[in-house]
């Protein structure tokens, strides 16, 4: 007997309403027999980047038959395209604005400019315009297609229906630059926070074998962090270590690193003497 199919979800939707619920409700409907994931609900709202950061960090660890609906969509309901992509790191399904970055190579995406662009896809990505009315929940909601396009085209994809039935192909998609800060003529690197998570802890797209050394200085909102650290230290002090992520990340041990310092996501971060 095969394993069952896996669906993982990503959303902005928090938990204190039933949208994640009912995403969940038309899946199960179709498969009872899926496994479902969650990757995160607690995305600020409409931080499309954030999204896909998580999504992209999160991914990697799963199957690559693994289907990753995520839904971050504050132009639903507009002329934005509903899509579904198969790639060799797994099946993605959502709006195309960026949130499904991950499906595609870094080397593709570093095509696009600051802040997202086009770019076609690689011949090993097929993807589709999710325009079959056959596989969506009747009737479609004008402000929720998670529940009503994408959780139906991710049950019927776990259920094998092939892509090509659920909408008409397309050869390119919206996609966001690797998250990557570059290293500037000086030498130091210009990177900003890209995630908070719940212990407050500032991710940012500043890589971790880009601060290799020890006698860094990280700048960020007028405090200097002098050295970069392997661990959370005893002392409560901020400190500048590489998460888990793999990225650059100032935590506050005991505390609240965005607290303390009063920023929020897009906050700019310098590393100099890397």
């Amino acid at each position: 007997m095969p394993p069952p199919a896996i669906i993982t979800l990503t959303t902005d939707f928090g938990l204190v309403d039933a949208y994640v619920a009912s995403m969940k409700g038309v899946i199960l409907s179709l498969n009872p027999n899926v496994l479902l994931a969650d990757v995160s609900h607690s995305i600020m709202p409409r931080r499309i980047e954030q999204a896909a950061f998580l999504l992209e960090s999160a991914c990697r660890y799963y199957p690559a038959d693994a289907i990753h609906i995520a839904v971050v969509d504050p132009g639903v309901g507009t002329e934005r395209t509903a899509i579904a992509l198969q790639a060799p790191g797994g099946t993605f399904v959502g709006p195309d604005n960026g949130v499904l970055s991950a499906a595609l190579p870094g080397a593709v995406r570093s095509r696009a400019a600051e802040g997202g662009d086009r770019v076609r896809l690689p011949e090993d990505v097929s993807g589709v315009a999710l325009t079959s009315g056959r596989y969506h929940h009747q009737p479609v909601s004008g402000t929720f297609h998670g529940r009503d396009i994408f959780a139906p085209a991710a049950a019927h994809l776990s259920l094998h229906v092939p892509l090509t039935e659920l909408g008409e192909a397309i050869d390119e998609m919206f996609v966001l630059p690797p998250f990557r800060a570059p290293r500037q003529p000086d030498g130091s690197f210009w990177g900003r926070v890209i995630h908070i998570d719940a212990f407050g802890n500032l991710i940012t797209d500043i890589h971790g074998d880009d601060t290799a050394s020890r006698r860094v200085t990280v700048e960020i909102a007028d405090q200097q962090i002098e050295g970069v650290d392997h661990t959370y230290s005893g002392e409560r002090r901020l400190t500048a270590l590489v998460s888990s992520y793999g990225f650059l990340e100032i935590a506050l041990p005991g505390g609240s690193a965005a607290h303390e310092l009063c920023v929020e996501i897009g906050e700019p971060v310098k590393v100099s003497g890397a």
